[in-house]
């Protein structure tokens, strides 16, 4: 892998004498599809279809055209965002009443994900499947399968891997600016019940199907599956165990998930990847650090630093890069736009991506779909950090080690 492109590296910058900024391409930043617009449906009218909506009308190359949920009310409430929109009970009806259009976007709860994913897959849709794929190993398998069968795009909701602040750290991981890699950790803290209020116990029990560990991954599955998928895109390999505990230390309340929980991820060559998971508090919030003997990247998914070490070797350009203190340590800021925004003289303001990850991860697919290329993250990358995520998950509940079977990952 060679180092990054000089242009994704050094953007000058007018009336600045240090302008000289890591950044992402524009291309990256802004991405612009080939093409009639794609005609698409949002299938999952929840808290995450609503944001895929809210998403998918800021990209111009995408004409939304029916959305589809089993609970009336937010049905309703997601056809009145956008003018001329249909609105279906179930996908069957949607797929039946709607054959023109070109793509769906699966966001219903995690365990609904198989039979709906198989439908769309079987009438020659485009798929983009919110992550983790699946709650079980045999629904992965299926699903999987099925997309690898279809000449259509299928991508992952795995949302790092589109993301272009990520994009340009894992450019200087693979160029080997860290050398040998020490340890890898992650987190997400936010003090939330993850609980919605239902009308009755069974309306209830359904829309907090994430708190039932029948049903849902837990933290170790529904968040921690994104952030450990980081760690898989950047090494290129998965881990071969997982040690798992949880505990329910605030909330309750009948829930059958832990809202605290600690993972250890070990990988073949012992390096291990270090997770925490809380909805009890909310300090540090969200992020993950790749450490290693010259450097150590932070993610924050719309912000990214690098902390170079004392004795890593210079390439003349860290002279004038922009850089944040954080407590001891000096960090050179992984910017988006930096040219942009150095001309508007809004460095100081704080930088990041113009656009949510969930934008990128959208927009990548759109962009498959559309030109006929791979996705960023297709079914078979997806399906096997959802088998870490299930392994996890298990490791928590069992507050054990759970061992990975390598044939496993390599059969998806």
């Amino acid at each position: 892998m060679t180092a990054p492109d000089r242009r994704q590296v050094l953007h000058a910058t007018a009336g600045s004498a240090a302008a000289l900024f890591l950044a992402p391409s524009f291309e990256l930043l802004h991405p612009r599809f080939a093409g009639a617009p794609l005609t698409l449906a949002v299938i999952g009218a929840g808290r995450q279809g609503r944001a895929i909506l809210g998403e998918l009308a800021t990209i111009p190359e995408v004409s939304v055209v029916a959305v589809c949920d089993t609970d009336d009310s937010r049905l309703q409430s997601a056809v009145r965002r956008a003018q001329g929109l249909k609105g279906y009970a179930t996908h069957t009806e949607l797929l039946e009443k709607e054959p023109g259009i070109a793509a769906v976007v699966i966001a219903t709860p995690t365990h609904l994900h198989k039979d709906i994913a198989l439908a769309c897959i079987a009438a020659g849709k485009h798929v983009f499947c919110e992550a983790p794929l699946a709650h079980t190993v045999d629904d992965t398998r299926a699903i999987v399968a099925a997309a690898k069968g279809s000449s259509k795009t299928f991508a992952v909701g795995f949302q790092s891997r589109a993301n272009p602040v990520y994009s340009l750290a894992r450019s200087f991981f693979k160029a080997g600016t860290l050398r040998t890699l020490s340890h890898l950790r992650a987190q997400d803290h936010k003090k939330t019940s993850w609980r919605t209020p239902g009308s009755t116990p069974e309306r209830d029990a359904e829309l907090n199907w994430h708190l039932n560990g029948a049903l849902s991954l837990g933290l170790a599955g529904e968040k921690g599956s994104h952030q450990l998928d980081v760690f898989h895109h950047f090494l290129g390999k998965f881990p071969v165990s997982v040690r798992g505990a949880g505990e329910t230390r605030l909330f309750n309340d009948g829930r059958t998930v832990a809202d605290t929980i600690l993972l250890e991820a070990r990988f073949e060559d012992g390096l291990r990847a270090n997770y925490s998971a809380t909805l009890c508090n909310s300090y540090e919030g969200r992020y993950e650090l790749i450490g290693g003997e010259m450097a150590l990247i932070k993610l924050g998914w719309t912000h990214g630093w690098m902390f170079k070490e004392a004795d890593a070797p210079t390439q003349g350009w860290e002279v004038y890069a922009n850089r944040q203190q954080y407590h001891n340590d000096s960090g050179i800021t992984l910017i988006a736009d930096a040219t942009k925004l150095a001309a508007q003289g809004k460095l100081t303001e704080g930088v990041g991506l113009p656009y949510s990850s969930l934008y990128y991860s959208l927009a990548d697919f759109v962009k498959a779909a559309s030109e006929g290329k791979a996705p960023a993250c297709g079914a078979s990358e997806g399906g096997r950090s959802t088998v870490v995520a299930i392994h996890a998950a298990m490791a928590v509940m069992k507050n054990t080690e759970v061992l990975i079977d390598p044939a496993l990952i390599a059969e998806l």
